[in-house]
């Protein structure tokens, strides 16, 4: 009974589809028609889809932007990602809709629980926000990242094995950028600090998020680095590919993401000191609180150093701290200005998911405007995955990302600490410190609205879910197809 009102629902959603195409056909409109392709791509590998999942985490650091390709296009698109993306939601909305079958070990998870507290909210503020069609396009996008990487990514991962293949995939696809952006960079030379920040392109818009990748992943790459390798050969090519990564992050010359690898460094002694999470938070809010206390003193200090960013690196660390001529940071402490402002004036709806970059301009005030500053304020986001959701989807917003990185941080921990095999507890360490370069360098940007960080951080987010509900057991043995 239940199955034959799910296919009247399948086929009735079918003929609206048409109805609403045909309409827009007929004014002109054909951007809906794409959608059957995608969904077709997506059904002729229903079966296999776990081949879909592994594609997309080959295709996504060699992903280009539509608006590149065709520039003045009034959308724009991460391919060929986001289309396969949006086609296997659809997919699964219609596989829930037929079936209604799902693994309820997962559904209740904690940290899906959190997920599903954030997107609520998202959507709420979505049809409160000063431009309801961004937001609606920022909640679609934020579902269909969320439902290909982490809900459908937790049963492509409940073979072990497929977790690697998946990290290993997105590597070999990585290290192709590394090459073709160091072989340009390599013309300008390698100290040349302003030209990392564009040689890049097309597969990253600039160094910063590039950076973010290379560091994310350097931990697997530990991991399967110290993993028992019975084949020399591979452990050697491993080898090679932590060099190549490690010369990567040193000429992308990302200075978050440089400090976000030593404050890893930090939580992996936190992890295997057994320190609690409750001791970590009371010592942060402890640690805040005395910064700013001494916020005065701080700020004199750090208006004392001048050094700018260069390439000579022992500068370039340097001018992490330059709050006084720097330009990117200069710039940096502006857009978080702006995202308190406007917190200031909405602080429970905010503004809206997605409207940032067309809000913020308003609030620059002169004295924080740097040479890089506009207008318009068409230069992007609040450049913090946290001040971001504050401004945008208010004080519940915030609270939802700092709840959903808590219920993360504590599955990792809980699964490094009972794991009864060795592997399992290496991996689930060296996933978690990838997430928390990830996280911490979400304090001075954020990606998670764009193709390259999301499918990482979801995949590794349901990696370590996986782990917990599938392979943390007292049995020893892996569990794999």
């Amino acid at each position: 009974m239940l199955k034959d009102k799910n296919q009247k629902l399948f086929f009735a959603f079918s003929l609206v589809f048409i109805t609403i195409n045909l309409a827009l056909i007929a004014y002109n409109t054909y951007y809906l028609a794409i959608l059957p392709v995608v969904l077709l791509l997506a059904l002729a590998t229903v079966v296999s889809l776990d081949k879909i999942l592994l594609a997309i985490a080959f295709f996504t650091p060699l992903s280009v932007q539509l608006d590149d390709l065709a520039p003045g296009i009034s959308f724009n698109l991460s391919l060929p990602t986001e289309p396969l993306l949006a086609g296997i939601m659809v997919l699964f909305f219609f596989k829930l809709l037929l079936d209604g079958n799902f693994d309820r070990k997962i559904l209740r998870h904690p940290v899906s629980i959190a997920i599903y507290l954030q997107l609520v909210w998202i959507l709420i503020t979505a049809i409160t926000s000063t431009m309801p069609l961004v937001s609606v396009k920022f909640f679609i996008s934020r579902l269909w990242f969320v439902i290909g990487m982490y809900f459908l990514a937790t049963q492509l991962f409940k073979d072990y094995k497929n977790q690697e293949r998946f990290i290993w995939l997105y590597i070999s696809a990585l290290l192709i950028v590394i090459l073709y952006t160091n072989l340009r960079l390599s013309q300008y030379g390698f100290d040349n600090q302003k030209a990392s920040n564009w040689v890049v392109w097309p597969f990253y818009s600039d160094h910063t998020s590039y950076g973010a990748m290379l560091v994310m992943f350097l931990f697997p790459i530990i991991f399967f680095l110290i993993k028992k390798h019975e084949n020399i050969i591979a452990r050697s090519l491993t080898q090679v590919v932590l060099i190549l990564f490690v010369l990567a992050i040193i000429f992308s010359y990302t200075r978050a993401a440089w400090l976000s690898l030593f404050a890893a460094l930090g939580i992996w002694l936190l992890v295997i000191l057994r320190i609690k999470i409750r001791t970590v938070i009371i010592s942060g809010i402890v640690s805040f609180l005395i910064l700013f206390s001494l916020q005065n003193k701080i700020v004199d200090a750090l208006h004392s150093n001048e050094s700018e960013s260069s390439g000579k690196l022992s500068e370039h660390v340097e001018s992490m701290a330059n709050i006084t001529s720097d330009a990117s940071n200069l710039e940096r402490i502006n857009r978080w200005k702006c995202a308190l402002r406007m917190f200031q004036e909405k602080p429970f709806w905010g503004w809206g998911p997605g409207t940032y970059k067309f809000q913020y301009a308003p609030f620059q005030f002169s004295y924080d405007r740097t040479i890089i500053s506009t207008d318009f304020g068409d230069l992007g986001n609040a450049h913090s995955e946290y001040l971001g959701p504050l401004s945008e989807s208010g004080v519940i917003g915030f609270i939802t990302t700092l709840l959903l990185v808590f219920m993360v941080f504590r599955t990792g921990y809980k699964i490094y600490h009972s794991a009864q095999n060795k592997e399992i507890k290496q991996f689930t360490l060296f996933i978690l410190l990838g997430l928390a370069t990830y996280f911490i360098h979400g304090v001075l940007n954020n990606f998670l609205d764009t193709d390259k960080a999301s499918v990482p951080v979801w995949a590794f987010i349901a990696i370590l879910v996986s782990l917990d509900v599938y392979h943390n057991t007292t049995n020893k043995k892996l569990v794999q197809n």
